[in-house]
This record gives structure tokens, sequence and C-alpha cells, in this order.
């Protein structure tokens, strides 16, 4: 497995890692065995980076990794969680007294002293901005409560902003076949500036696994069902803002370019990986085969 560096962390990562929002059981119940054994699958793959956040299943998917790690001390793997995203959704809930909660929620949550990276869980478009909640960022470096921050956004404009600060480790952006405005400016910036780039919804939900049909149903728990027109949360993290059927023919158009031997989910997790600035690409899996499947997407960058 390829590594890169994740921007200012400093630190490698795999190309291809694991988003864990599913372990959460946010996209449907998922069984603490079955969480553990797609984290198995997925470190034997040669994936060493983690992506969680405090909101994913109100902290379980955090406890479910930090439980792994417990449990396989040697392994080195960087994980990064968000927070933000339990609390109204105004500028001034981002601020220092609340971070130092989150943090230490986290901290017990994936049993760790330091927390590897802390993303700010699209916040208000005002936060990525606001020279307060870079200062308390740095307040809570020097502290030593956690290493590094970065930001997951929404918009380009948001990515930009925080790429802009000479303190931003990565940025976290929703970046697929579907969804391609990020090519365009944030990648060349980040680059630059040598910010990391994770790219999320690599998959668009799914729909770019190329298995879903108009009859394909999802739990009633599952966003992909509750949330196609962004009742819950922005619309584009479900299937990318796209609207479910056109979707579906964008995909149906999308496989038949996928070359033989190559899965239609491999090829798009492969086009993310060969963009000139991605640091790593964060599929999420529900069963092992479906972590070792998307693990192996790094083999074919140059399709």
């Amino acid at each position: 497995m390829e590594q890169r560096t994740l921007g200012r962390t400093g630190r490698p990562v795999s190309v291809v890692g694991l988003g864990t929002w599913q372990l959460g059981a946010d996209w449907g119940e998922v069984e603490d065995k079955d969480a553990v054994a797609v984290l198995d699958a997925a470190v034997e793959a040669g994936v060493t980076f983690f992506d969680t956040a405090d909101v994913y299943g109100d902290g379980r998917s955090e406890t479910t990794i930090g439980s792994y790690l417990a449990d396989n001390p040697d392994l080195d793997i960087l994980v990064g969680t968000k927070m933000g995203r339990r609390v109204d959704q105004t500028p001034e809930n981002y601020s220092l007294s609340n971070f130092r909660q989150w943090i230490d929620r986290s901290r017990t949550n994936l049993g760790v002293d330091a927390l590897d990276l802390v993303q700010l869980h699209c916040p208000p478009t005002a936060v990525y901005s606001s020279d307060e909640v870079y200062d308390a960022l740095d307040t809570l470096v020097d502290d030593g409560v956690i290493r590094n921050y970065g930001v997951s956004v929404e918009r380009t404009d948001e990515a930009l902003a925080a790429i802009a600060r000479g303190t931003t480790a990565s940025v976290q952006i929703i970046l697929n076949a579907f969804r391609l405005k990020p090519l365009d400016e944030v990648l060349p910036a980040a680059k630059s500036a040598g910010v990391g780039i994770i790219a999320r919804v690599p998959l668009a939900s799914g729909l770019l696994s190329g298995k879903y049909t108009k009859d394909t149903a999802f739990a009633e728990n599952d966003h992909r069902n509750y949330n196609r027109n962004g009742a819950a949360f922005d619309v584009g993290e479900t299937f990318s803002g796209v609207d479910y059927e056109t979707g579906l023919q964008a995909a149906r158009e999308f496989a038949e370019l996928v070359p033989e031997g190559v899965t239609t989910a491999q090829a798009a997790l492969a086009w993310i990986i060969a963009q000139d600035g991605v640091s790593t690409v964060i599929p999420g899996a529900r069963t092992p085969d479906q972590a070792r499947a998307n693990a192996a997407a790094a083999g074919h960058a140059d399709l």
C-alpha cells in the first residue's frame, strides 16, 4: 500500500484509508464483532488511516476504534476524528471551552492522551475564517491534548479559507467522479501550501459501487433513506447531492468505462488516488470483503 504524507501532520498514511461512519450504526445496525472484523481486514490490507467523528453513533465509532487499538497496541494507525456536530450549528459554539469538552470526550472514547488529528466537522462557514477559532486550536496543541488540526468542509471556499491559514494540517472534502469542483482550486492550493487532502464520500454513498438499482431499499435509519433531500444534514453527504435516479444512470455510464478485472468501486477510488494533491481517500466498509476490495484499489491508480 502506497503511503503519502498527510499534510502538515508529517505522518505517512495509506492512500486508501477507512471511513468509519458506518461503524457508528448510522447506515443500519452493525454488530461489534462485525465492526472489529472490518477493522482487521483493513489493517491486514495495509490501511494506516482511520477517519471517525464524535457524532458517529454518538461516540460508538470512536469507542470501537479505541477498543480495537487498545487490543492491538503495536499498530501504527493515524486516527483522525472530527468535532462540532453535537451542538447547534452557530459560530459561537465553536469556542475554546466547548473544544476542551469535546476533545476530552473523544480522548476518552479513543483511549488516548492526545488526539492525532482533530477536524472541525463542517461548521458554519464563518468559523473557517475566525481568528479566535484557530487561536483556540493552537492552544489545544500547546496543551498537548491534540497533535494536529484540520477541517472538514462542504464547500470549496471553506476549504480555501482553511488552507490559507498557516497551521491547518489537512482538509477533508467530498471528491469523486460526480463531484469534480475541488480539482479546480482546492487541490492545487493544498499542494502548494503543504496541506493534506482527505477525499471523502468517494463512492457517492455507494452509487459508484455499481451495485444499486431503482429497487434498492435502505434501512429506515440509513441516511441514504432519510437524507436524500438534505432533511437531516447537508445533502452533499448523501449520494454527493446527486438525485438518486440521475446518479444511477451516471453510475451505469461510469461502469461502462471500467476495464476488465477491476470493479467499478475500485476504479472510482483509483481515479481519486491518481489526482495530484490527494493524500488519502476514505471509503467506508460494512464487511471485511468490502474493506479488502477498497484497499486493493491502491494497486490500480494507473488505470
